[in-house]
């Protein structure tokens, strides 16, 4: 899409925190986790301000966020009063920009903590849309962020500039404002006429040398070393399921709306996805009805009764129209139409 298409006209909607989305269901807030790392202490803040709050769940989404939903009119300001006593909220002005995924198994979180710092100290990059995208290791190089980290390797909108930077953190934020002055009304970098090549010009020389990016490969459920992954159906946590998790000294979200937690964990009859045979692997949905007002089925509840008859093992994505919110690369499309779905692969 380009950037002068009319939908890039409008204000940049993305939920947040502060900036809460009015759904069918309730205020939808957006709690952006830069890293995905949480504290206990932040993550039981974050599911029991949703049992306090909300409707008691937790949705993860495929920037490894989590979300609130069924939030009442007077809910945000003491969401908000929450989050902020917890770390979770360090900028009210930078909130909905601070998006940057790391990899679920790596080391970067001090990358992370440092690139975020820098972005919410610069009063102009509060002007990035909530679209914009960072992110760090090659593990999650393939989802397309604006930015990447892979080493000292510098990708633009997904791919390898040539530029190696002994600064990360100067060189993230040279390139951010330079998209802010070269964006016009687009989103993301990919959107912006020659937009690499202008933004390369503010950070440095390309060299010789290009890695290339391969397609993300979603972390199945199960153990990796010292850690487990654990995915939740359809990406949403039920209040039990939250409070479980709750009894980790440490999780990890995950782009794949799954979570990493330390050690081996027995987490049998909590509904959670523990094994890479689930059913469950790679299926996704939106909100749906009743929770969108602009949802043509209630997908969540249709790709459920699906899962039971699966055939097949590749990623599926259940929307309730046609702008297919929260779909993630490479997934075959269910698309609600009213009459049933349209299968688009």
């Amino acid at each position: 899409m380009s950037a002068s298409s009319p939908d890039r006209a409008r204000p940049d909607a993305c939920p947040g925190a502060i900036a809460v989305h009015q759904a069918a269901d309730g205020g939808l807030a957006r709690i952006r986790v830069p890293g995905g790392t949480l504290t206990n202490a932040q993550f039981r803040t974050v599911f029991e301000a949703s049992s306090a709050l909300g409707d008691g769940g937790l949705e993860l989404t495929s920037r490894a966020n989590l979300q609130i939903r069924g939030l009442g009119p007077s809910a945000p300001l003491e969401l908000a009063d929450r989050l902020w006593r917890a770390g979770l909220l360090p900028s009210l002005s930078h909130e909905r920009v601070r998006n940057i995924i790391a990899s679920p198994l790596g080391d970067d979180q001090h990358l992370v903590d440092a690139i975020d710092a820098a972005l919410c100290a610069a009063g102009d990059l509060a002007g990035l849309p909530g679209r914009f995208l960072v992110t760090i290791g090659a593990d999650v190089a393939g989802l397309n962020g604006d930015i990447g980290l892979v080493g000292a390797a510098l990708l633009l909108a997904g791919t390898d500039t040539g530029i190696r930077v002994a600064d990360p953190v100067a060189a993230v934020v040279t390139a951010a404002r330079r998209f802010l002055a070269i964006r016009g009304d687009a989103w993301r970098l990919a959107e912006v006429p020659d937009g690499v090549a202008r933004v390369i010009e503010a950070v440095g020389v390309p060299g010789a040398e290009r890695i290339s990016v391969p397609p993300p490969e979603p972390l199945l459920p199960g153990p990796y070393g010292d850690v487990s992954v654990v995915g939740a159906p359809l990406g949403r946590l039920t209040a039990a399921q939250a409070e479980a998790l709750g009894s980790f000294p440490w999780l990890r979200l995950t782009p794949w709306r799954s979570v990493v937690v330390p050690g081996r964990p027995s987490l049998d009859g909590t509904g959670l996805i523990t094994s890479p045979a689930s059913p469950w692997n790679g299926v996704t949905a939106c909100t749906g009805r009743p929770g969108c007002a602009k949802s043509l089925a209630d997908v969540r509840a249709d790709a459920a009764e699906w899962v039971g008859t699966r055939k097949d093992t590749l990623p599926v994505h259940w929307s309730g129209c046609e702008r297919r919110c929260g779909r993630p690369a490479g997934a075959v499309d269910m698309i609600a139409t009213g009459e049933g779905y349209r299968r688009v692969e």
